[in-house]
């Protein structure tokens, strides 16, 4: 269980013999209380600028582009973003294809279609029926991938329908076997658009049936890797051509660099299209706890760095740099051995990302 704020607070108070905060008391705090409340979100700040770029910290986000728009802003928890790991893609149009928690943005066909934690959750169809409209371009051709399980032994199949209605066969009609109940079954398949809106059904064949995601995109887009430039050789060579008001010059984009302050990145050319996502890598920074049933980000095996940053502060607050000393020197100790434990996973961290499911290996 993570660590809250309130749990951290109470255990640097009761190292330094002060009076220990409750839930009810933690927002009304006064005098050392209310530092040491300072102290524990200075000393996680410090946790994440000194352990460096180990994988603990080190996300991976997804951004949709918008025909135009060039420039986008990193996360909130943004801290460092790494430059050469910029993949663009073709956007996923479907809203929840993964079933992680819930089958939201699904609408019963037939039946009753449910939720289930099976893997990392998927959509249980026991002789019923779910459809999810999406938009799209017409006469355009989509790449269309579902992956299925049948949680008994015997063989069935899902009906897989896109029209341009609910349950419609214009533009596929098929029914993909699942004669492995424990592997499941993959179907990876095309269709062409017909309509502005197409709609994705799914139907069990009279049995019980697990789906573990459904992804659509537009098979012309190739993802492709963008080549990091900076943001000098952007205003040199790109900037005048990517700043004209001229849908003329959009294109695909081939380049990405970042702006100055950190805050933001750019891609050139210009997206001419909307259906671009990008994805990369980062990573993250501490949001400041705030009630006391705040939980941190970091693993419960940081609690103890935290607690001795928190006392270094507090003793150099009270003007004891003895006490500091032994507090500071504690800290070392234990982010040492916490460094060398998590920078010896880092390049398996870093060269085992999922990129469109599939995992990149080592060679």
């Amino acid at each position: 269980m993570a660590t809250t704020y309130l749990t951290l607070t109470n255990r640097v108070l009761r190292e330094l013999n002060e009076t220990e905060l409750t839930s009810s008391t933690f927002a009304s705090s006064r005098g050392i209380q209310t530092a040491v409340k300072d102290f524990v979100n200075k000393g996680i700040h410090d946790i994440y600028n000194e352990t460096g770029e180990i994988p603990l910290l080190y996300t991976r986000t997804t951004q949709n582009l918008f025909v135009g728009d060039n420039e986008y802003d990193f996360p909130a928890d943004f801290r460092k973003a790494d430059m050469d790991s910029f993949v663009l893609k073709p956007t996923e149009l479907v809203t929840n294809g993964e079933f992680t928690s819930n089958i939201n943005s699904w609408t019963t066909g037939d039946g009753s279609p449910s939720h289930t934690s099976s893997g990392n959750g998927r959509l249980n169809l026991n002789d019923a029926a779910a459809y999810q409209a999406i938009s799209t371009i017409v006469n355009k051709t989509y790449k269309l991938q579902v992956r299925v399980f049948s949680p008994n032994s015997s063989t069935s199949g899902l009906i897989v329908r896109v029209g341009t209605s609910a349950g419609g066969t214009q533009n596929l009609n098929t029914t993909k076997a699942v004669t492995n109940f424990r592997e499941g079954a993959i179907l990876d398949t095309t269709f062409t658009a017909t309509a502005q809106t197409s709609y994705v059904y799914l139907e069990s064949d009279s049995v019980q049936l697990d789906v573990d995601y459904v992804r659509v995109s537009r098979q012309d887009i190739v993802t492709r890797k963008l080549k990091y430039i900076t943001y000098d050789n952007w205003l040199q060579v790109f900037k005048e051509k990517d700043s004209k008001n001229d849908d003329g010059v959009y294109a695909t984009p081939e380049f990405v660099y970042r702006k100055p302050d950190y805050s933001s990145y750019g891609l050139s050319p210009i997206p001419d299209k909307d259906d671009y996502s990008i994805e990369y890598d980062y990573y993250t920074t501490h949001t400041d706890l705030s009630a006391h049933g705040d939980t941190m980000s970091l693993p419960d095996r940081f609690a103890p760095l935290i607690i001795d940053r928190s006392k270094y502060y507090t003793y150099m607050l009270r003007s004891d740099p003895q006490h500091a000393s032994l507090a500071e020197r504690d800290y070392q100790r234990k982010l040492r051995l916490l460094r060398v434990d998590y920078s010896s996973r880092q390049e398996y961290m870093k060269d085992s990302r999922v990129i469109q499911g599939t995992r990149l290996q080592i060679t």
